[in-house]
């Protein structure tokens, strides 16, 4: 059978010809580069929009100098931080997204695990027996690190007395649906995708699983402070990145993400607020 001509085969879209090229190293510097710029972006104009847009409410010009600048109410700082954190999770999700069909067209969505995948996989119906025991897992293990780097971990949590119902509701959303879903399609969405290409499935949980934890080092002047977070979260972003792969869904990953975060929050927040 002769070959097709030229313009009849198939194109392919620029971004998944992009790296095919490059070294290992290469790829894996690409790796780290790809969600980095999508988080710095997100965040920088997030600060941007909430910025402006919270000056343009107030009838303050956003362009004055820090020195002419009017203080802000401590509910109005507040708000703006939540604000912030939420535009940030669905501005990443929107670049992911937006990478993703680039990279792959029309099949974005099984790039991102949001369809079915091509080959069949094992059902994970075991993930509603994980669910009611994830607390105890993960609770038991952050409080552990935390005891062992001599971190306090769900001691004095509280809320801050200055955000309205409306923003805390909002900063409930972020914790428990927002920030879940943005960092599942960056992380075990297009990161997992972009991994598999070059990695075995070992290799990919344990590369999103790093990935996941730096980018939730706190700036902390203390040694044991800056590696708590990411000590503490290495068991979720390693079961993630294992139901990624079992299920080839990220439906499981968005949901177990959500339902951990949530139950922190009830086991730091709930003693303080039954008081």
């Amino acid at each position: 059978m002769p070959p097709a001509p030229a313009d009849a085969r198939p194109s392919m879209p620029p971004l998944a010809r992009f790296g095919t090229g490059l070294s290992w190293l290469g790829r894996v510097l690409l790796l780290i580069a790809i969600p980095l710029a999508i988080l710095l972006l997100a965040s920088g104009l997030a600060i941007a929009i909430i910025r402006v847009g919270g000056d343009l409410r107030l009838g303050i010009d956003p362009f004055l100098g820090s020195a002419a600048r009017p203080r802000l109410p401590l509910s109005e700082i507040a708000g703006r931080a939540v604000a912030m954190d939420a535009l940030r999770q669905v501005l990443m999700a929107l670049l992911v997204v937006g990478l993703a069909a680039w990279a792959s067209g029309a099949a974005w969505r099984q790039r991102l695990g949001l369809a079915r995948p091509a080959e069949p996989r094992a059902p994970m119906r075991r993930l509603w027996l994980l669910l009611p025991l994830w607390p105890l897992i993960h609770i038991a293990w952050v409080t552990t690190t935390a005891a062992a780097l001599h971190m306090n971990f769900g001691n004095g949590v509280r809320l801050s007395p200055f955000l309205s119902p409306l923003m805390l509701g909002l900063w409930f959303a972020f914790v428990v649906i927002l920030a879940p879903v943005a960092e599942e399609l960056l992380l075990r969405g297009e990161t997992f995708a972009r991994a598999s290409a070059f990695l075995g499935p070992a290799g990919t949980i344990v590369a999103t699983a790093l990935l996941f934890c730096l980018a939730h080092v706190s700036i902390d002047p203390g040694a044991k402070g800056a590696l708590a977070r990411p000590l503490t979260l290495l068991p979720l972003a390693l079961t993630l990145g294992w139901l990624r792969w079992r299920t080839g869904r990220l439906w499981p990953c968005i949901l177990l993400h959500g339902w951990s975060n949530f139950c922190l929050l009830a086991y730091q927040l709930g003693p303080g607020l039954l008081r």
